[in-house]
């Protein structure tokens, strides 16, 4: 007598995957909101879509899981058709679920030197071209541009010897390109245009007075001094001849736009 083929019953637990998964990306998006870490990761105008989309998630979630819930009761009911998968149930939700609990374990980390020094950063690419200026106010003083404005400034107009003696007070984290001597630091902010995946450098060239501290990279500072035109790495630089140097902590919001 020959004995009837087994049946694949689906998962009971992949939908239920499906339903943790979803929530758990919701939550994750808002508990980043919540904790101001998501202007580490996209541009403060996507603010509002990804808490949108947190909120979706969440209520996805349970519309789905009062879904599940109706449909095991009818299950219970009828006898469990034979369901041959594929793929193992569940994968594409347990794949979710591992990265959203690898999101709420590793904490987003701020961009610094080394992956500046990573991308190949060099003296001419600190000054980004992508950095697209903006309008400029002639009523603003020197000293209250930001790094970004002096380079966004710089970008439009490149001489450098118009701005020597100028007042500056910016603040930055240190970079160390192997091209500079030991009597200059690099002074840079990480620019965000849309997420953190496409945030570069920009910067410019400090020089140091021989009784100063040279920092250690990554470290942030508030410099004040004016400005002076060097040669460095056989360019004409805009450079910041430092006459104040302050270690400060970390802002709140590192990048700029």
């Amino acid at each position: 007598m020959k004995s009837k083929p087994k049946s694949k019953l689906s998962n009971p637990l992949a939908p239920w995957l499906d339903v943790i998964a979803i929530t758990a990306w919701g939550i994750l998006i808002l508990k980043y909101w919540v904790t101001g870490k998501l202007n580490l990761l996209i541009h403060p105008d996507y603010f509002g879509l990804a808490i949108a989309g947190g909120i979706g998630l969440l209520i996805i979630g349970f519309f789905k899981a009062k879904q599940v819930w109706r449909q095991r009761r009818q299950d219970n009911n009828v006898s469990n058709p034979m369901h041959i998968n594929v793929f193992p149930p569940g994968w594409g939700a347990t794949l979710l679920l591992i990265t959203a609990i690898l999101g709420f374990m590793i904490t987003p980390q701020v961009f610094a030197s080394d992956k500046a020094l990573q991308r190949g950063v060099t003296i001419d690419s600190l000054g980004s071209s992508r950095l697209k200026p903006q309008a400029f106010r002639t009523t603003v003083r020197p000293e209250e541009r930001s790094l970004v404005d002096w380079v966004r400034t710089l970008n439009v107009y490149p001489e450098p010897d118009s701005y020597t003696g100028q007042k500056v007070k910016v603040q930055g984290f240190v970079i160390q390109p192997p091209e500079l001597g030991k009597e200059y630091i690099f002074l840079a902010r990480f620019v965000l245009s849309c997420c953190a995946a496409d945030a570069y450098p920009v910067g410019l060239p400090v020089k140091l007075q021989a009784e100063q501290e040279r920092y250690a990279a990554d470290t942030w500072l508030e410099i004040e001094g004016q400005m002076i035109t060097e040669t460095l790495s056989g360019k004409r630089q805009l450079t910041i001849a430092a006459s104040s140097l302050k270690k400060i902590p970390q802002p709140k919001n590192p990048y700029d736009y």
